[in-house]
């Protein structure tokens, strides 16, 4: 069984977490959340960028229109509370506010505002041997959602969709994930993580005009890579341009930074984790693994 969650303000058993058939948000996708990670660090047990993933899921709510009941304070302060409850040292966090049981239609504003966390345990997101070896992926065909359509800006679960179609294709495919394209052919990101292409020593992403979400691992690797001398830059990336990078890979708070191997069965630079992308893996992995954070990145699991 798992973990007791955080629900409206109290701790619940796992199996008493429920909500209502009617409500809202299982209907029309009306709800945000986030995806953060807690690691074992040699230092003790500590949360990676709390802050900037509840401040997300504040702004999340208000794109949505939703009254949060708690604020951004209290949530970090329930997210501890439950990793602490959970017994659990490395374990991967998920907040979500929802529109609960109210008026059945589109428009949500009559129904309430919930609010749960939940953790569990979560290895590595894209398989085993990926963060070593790198995946092998393919380009989507569902392209990523068109500006002024849904917010990209807002992690909310009707976005995700989109999402679902592109992964279960690349896995019915015989691929680990697929790479979605902007409604005009740039390359976007993939279905659950931020891409970067390594080319002559520069990285580039990219924008978020395209309506990529703004991963906090994304920002995190740019300051890592910048703070190493690496040019970083937002541009458009061709598709082709993928097939002729020496280095791809992915970024996100589940796959952590996983290296890309082949890309439509395009060979990427040798086919194995590049130089780049083995040393930002380095700096992140000294971070989250071994505690030495000289951003302040890292939030104490106190208990």
């Amino acid at each position: 069984m798992g973990a007791d969650i955080w629900f409206n303000g109290k701790l619940v058993p796992f199996e008493d977490a429920k909500i209502h058939v009617l409500s809202h948000a299982l209907h029309y996708g009306s709800s945000v959340f986030e995806g953060i990670r807690s690691y074992d660090t040699d230092k003790g047990h500590a949360v990676f960028r709390l802050p900037a993933h509840m401040r997300r899921l504040m702004d999340s709510a208000k794109i949505n229109r939703m009254e949060p009941k708690y604020d951004q304070a209290a949530l970090e302060k329930a997210a501890l509370e439950t990793i602490i409850n959970s017994g659990l040292g490395a374990c991967y966090i998920r907040p979500v506010m929802f529109r609960g049981v109210g008026g059945m239609g589109v428009n949500p504003l009559n129904n309430p505002v919930e609010t749960f966390i939940a953790v569990w345990e979560w290895g590595a997101y894209l398989g085993p041997k990926a963060l070593e070896e790198g995946i092998d992926v393919q380009v989507a065909s569902w392209s990523r959602m068109a500006p002024n359509t849904l917010p990209s800006m807002a992690k909310a679960a009707g976005n995700y969709v989109n999402a679902s179609l592109v992964k279960m294709d690349a896995v019915l495919n015989g691929y680990v994930e697929g790479i979605m394209l902007s409604i005009s052919g740039y390359v976007a990101e993939g279905s659950g993580e931020n891409l970067f292409l390594v080319r002559d020593g520069e990285i580039t992403t990219a924008p978020a005009s395209l309506s990529i979400l703004h991963g906090v691992t994304r920002n995190s690797v740019m300051r890592l890579a910048r703070d190493r001398g690496y040019t970083v830059k937002e541009g458009l990336i061709p598709r082709e341009a993928l097939y002729l990078a020496d280095e791809l890979f992915f970024t996100g708070t589940a796959a952590e930074i996983t290296p890309i191997r082949t890309v439509d069965k395009h060979i990427i630079g040798t086919g194995q984790c590049g130089p780049v992308t083995r040393e930002l893996q380095s700096a992140f992995f000294d971070i989250v693994h071994h505690g030495n954070d000289p951003y302040g990145w890292l939030t104490p699991v106190a208990g």
